[in-house]
């Protein structure tokens, strides 16, 4: 597995840079805003990496921070999100960076504004187990737990009380808590967060 290099940049383009280290050329996708922080061809680069092997296809993800490398391996593990999403989305922070702006429900709804290819639905889901995840880790009180999981969910999205009661009638206890508040969020649509 391949975590760390230290190399040469040798081409840097829109996606991508290629890093030679003791003459092999190793080339690794960045986010938009990890490669506008690095340095001009010729320079010294040093990456935290992220090997993704599936079937036919090895693609080495690089990062200026571990920090933003462990963001990653949470991000990646999240169903639903690809690796050159989670690459766009760690590109913002560590998970502890972001954490006050998750759990704010002013500016929860504008963390992951803006990513490519990511719609508004898929965002507020991410949005979702990322609280989860600070929830996990540091035992924050996001809200004051209900016998209702996927109302909790829907409140820490921004959702009143009311609305995420409401709109949870409707679906069947049946389901996982993660696939209610996925049908939750279809259900609402476009409204409106808060």
């Amino acid at each position: 597995m391949i975590s760390y290099l230290n190399g040469k940049l040798i081409l840097k383009t829109d996606k991508f840079v290629i890093v030679d280290v003791g003459g092999v050329g190793y080339k690794v996708f960045l986010s938009k805003k990890s490669m506008a922080e690095v340095p001009v061809v010729g320079e010294p680069l040093k990456l935290f990496c992220h090997l993704n092997v599936k079937e036919n296809i090895m693609d080495l993800y690089g990062f200026l921070s571990y920090k933003q490398l462990e963001f990653f391996e949470i991000l990646e593990n999240i169903r639903g999100v690809g690796p050159k999403i989670a690459l766009e989305i760690s590109a913002l922070g560590s998970l502890d960076e972001l954490k006050d702006r998750l759990l704010n429900p002013e500016e929860r709804e504008f963390v992951l504004q803006g990513i490519p290819g990511l719609g508004k639905k898929r965002a507020m889901t991410i949005i979702l187990e990322l609280t989860g995840k600070i929830k996990e880790v540091k035992g924050s009180a996001l809200a004051k737990a209900s016998a209702d999981e996927a109302e909790d969910g829907l409140i820490n999205l921004g959702f009143p009380k009311v609305k995420a009661q409401e709109v949870l009638k409707e679906i069947s206890k049946k389901l996982t808590t993660e696939e209610r508040v996925q049908e939750a969020l279809k259900i609402l649509g476009n409204e409106r967060i808060g």
